[in-house]
Formats: C-alpha cells, structure tokens, sequence
C-alpha cells in the first residue's frame, strides 16, 4: 500500500479515504499475532484448547474446559489498556475512538461477569505484555496461574453437616487452632 501525501495540510494521515478504510478493514479480531504466541506456548507446554467458543459470553479467544478458565489476548489500542504506551488516544475524532474504546472496556466488564457468574475464571492476556523483553516472564506466569487455578478448583475439601463431629482422630482440635 503506498503512503499517499497529505490530503489536506491540516491533517497528519498520509493515507487517503479509501486506503485508510482499506487498512482498518483488514485488521481481524481472530488469530492475531499476539493470540497465536500464547496458543502456540500453551499447546507447546501440553495444554489443549478451543478457540472463540461461540457458545460462551465475549466468543473467548481460547477456552480451556479442563481447568475452567478462558484467556482473552486483547489489543493495547483497541481495549484502552491504561497506562500503556501503546494505547494512545487518536487526535482526530476523538469523541468517536472515546466512545468506542470505552464500549469496548464496559463490554469486556460485563462478559468477564457473566462468564463468572457461569463459573469460568477470566485471564486477560495483553498485547503489550507480548513484547519480546517480556514476553517469557508474561507466558510463565500465565502457566503458573493456569496450574494453580487447576489445583485450587481439585483440592480434596472435607465437609461436616452441621451438628456432626468428625470420627477422625488424627485430626486436629478445632478449638487447639485458635
């Protein structure tokens, strides 16, 4: 695509109408750059997944039934990552990319709620966080979380009904605890 000179001297796009909108239209929502690193890192360290489950709130970018977690990989720009140098608020039309990026913002609030409501953990994955200085520490942790999730929601929980003592006596005093 060549850069076209400037339309107008007051305008800073050096694109015309037609190649911008040409630009902006190939920009996909579905196995980005930065979705394919942590799917290709997940797979690579033995976890399996499915994409964009369309049965699920928000279409999650990989849903991994096994630990009940989801992960959405979001763009720095187009979900106004705060205080990320990649997220920088255009000088033309502001009042539009405002509304927009703050639709998008209260839209990822209200799916990562419902998908808890429904018992899914939510992971928010970063682009930014995909950078290549920090991009190991970010998918470690993300393991990390993962695993740890996955022990969380298995450990062996012992109930008592209400009114009942334990016949275990290896177990503790309750009251020794205190």
């Amino acid at each position: 695509m060549k850069c076209a000179t400037l339309i107008e001297s007051r305008t800073m796009d050096k694109m015309t109408k037609e190649q911008r909108s040409r630009c902006m239209a190939s920009i996909h929502s579905k196995a980005t750059k930065p979705e394919m690193l942590v799917r290709r890192y997940l797979f690579a360290h033995g976890f399996r997944y499915r994409v964009n489950h369309p049965r699920l709130p928000g279409h999650p970018d990989i849903v991994m039934r096994k630990y009940r977690t989801v992960i959405f990989v979001n763009g720095c720009f187009w979900h106004g990552h705060e205080g990320c140098k990649l997220f920088v608020m255009p000088k033309s039309r502001t009042a539009f990319w405002q509304a927009k990026i703050e639709r998008n913002r209260s839209r990822d609030k209200e799916e990562q709620k419902r998908l808890a409501s429904m018992g899914w953990h939510c992971i928010t994955v970063w682009e930014c966080q995909l950078k290549p200085k920090v991009r190991e520490a970010t998918l470690q942790s993300l393991v990390f979380t993962i695993n740890h999730i996955f022990i969380e929601d298995h450990k062996l929980r012992r109930y008592v009904l209400p009114g009942e003592e334990s016949d275990i006596a290896a177990e503790p005093d309750a009251d020794a605890n205190r």
